[in-house]
């Protein structure tokens, strides 16, 4: 069963913060918490609360798994770029350069890697 995660608007460039992303994506939920925590790049706190967020909407859904069971790990990690500031930055001459000031949208998805009870063809005859 998955969890989703969402983070908007980080005032982050989308590249550092892919830097970062790149770090967890695939690992296990209790590898990926011990990387974030001594990480020491900016993206790193805030992802560390997103996958905080993500354990949490998943225990929603699952109340009756225990988390520890359930071996979880984060199944796909996307950084998109979100909106971009534009501000003047003087220049010689009197000219003036655009400094654009990006943001990023992080989307995070957990899943468990504890083998899910699907009912086949050959369990329904069985029945």
């Amino acid at each position: 069963m998955e969890a989703v995660a969402k983070l908007n608007n980080v005032p982050t460039s989308p590249r550092k913060m892919r830097m970062v992303a790149d770090l967890i994506r695939g690992e296990k939920v209790n590898k990926a918490l011990n990387i974030l925590k001594f990480e020491p790049k900016q993206g790193a706190a805030r992802l560390e609360k997103l996958l905080m967020s993500a354990i949490s909407n998943w225990q929603q859904k699952n109340e009756d798994v225990d988390l520890e069971d359930a071996d979880l790990f984060i199944k796909e990690i996307r950084v998109d770029s979100g909106k971009v500031l534009k501000r003047l930055r003087p220049a010689p001459q009197g000219r003036a350069h655009r400094i654009r000031k990006r943001s990023n949208h992080v989307t995070m998805i957990l899943d468990s890697m504890a083998p899910v009870a699907v009912e086949t063809e050959e369990n329904k005859e069985d029945k």
